[in-house]
């Protein structure tokens, strides 16, 4: 039986974002646009996904609330749970982690080190490459969690019980890492356009190629859902 996933799309420009992820998870995804105020009204899936945002998890909007709401008690009856950027830092703030402004921008395709080759980051190099686009990040994790991967900007991958989290975006393609960092040129009071164009000029055939590697972690998710579905409790590892 396949799997019917929530899809948590917390961008303001959903289209790419809805594109790139039902590409890469192999399940039934279900959609909400939570900046729209779309929640779901139940729990009642296999696992849900918390998308990127450019909305950062401390702004006091409602749309916001009322997803850490929901998360919380999803999270709560034991539903399985994949963060990405925005979701990564959702996640951590809504299992007892800290998200803070970095006072800078990651972006771009950077080295990440892998800290735990288990469950989600199974069979990811010990140093990869990943897509990165972020001026908040996970500064505090709670006791329980573990840390999964860090680069010199902090916490990229983190598991508390069924959660995970990623800071980098496995799900980009070339087309969408090159539209948001097109986003940033002519706004010098985030990134200088000197070092969009050098980031741009980083987005080739190489680098995604060696960033793909990432990609095995939503089968890596995937399969940890339909185990915890076939045992109903956490899985090990």
């Amino acid at each position: 039986m396949g799997l019917r996933i929530a899809l948590l799309n917390a961008s303001y420009d959903p289209v790419e974002t809805r594109r790139n992820f039902r590409r890469e998870l192999d399940a039934d995804l279900v959609e909400y646009h939570t900046p729209s105020g779309e929640i779901p009204e139940t729990v009642a899936f296999d696992a849900c996904v918390v998308t990127g945002s450019r909305a950062s998890v401390y702004w006091e909007e409602p749309w916001i609330d009322d997803l850490k709401s929901w998360v919380t008690g999803a999270i709560g009856s034991g539903l399985p749970a994949l963060g990405v950027c925005f979701g990564h830092q959702l996640l951590a703030d809504v299992v007892g982690g800290t998200v803070e402004d970095i006072g800078d921008y990651e972006l771009g395709y950077r080295t990440v080190r892998r800290r735990d080759g288990t469950t989600l980051l199974a069979g990811v190099d010990e140093e990869f490459t990943a897509f990165t686009t972020h001026s908040d990040r996970v500064s505090d994790l709670p006791e329980d969690a573990r840390l999964l991967a860090a680069n010199d900007y902090g916490v990229q991958g983190f598991r508390a019980n069924n959660v995970f989290g990623v800071q980098f975006h496995p799900e980009y393609d070339t087309t969408t890492a090159e539209s948001v960092t097109r986003n940033y040129l002519g706004n010098g009071r985030e990134v200088e356009d000197e070092r969009v164009k050098q980031v741009l000029a980083g987005i080739d055939d190489e680098n995604y190629a060696a960033a793909c590697k990432t990609k095995q972690l939503f089968d890596s998710f995937t399969q940890y859902v339909r185990q915890h579905r076939d045992v109903g409790q956490p899985v090990s590892g």
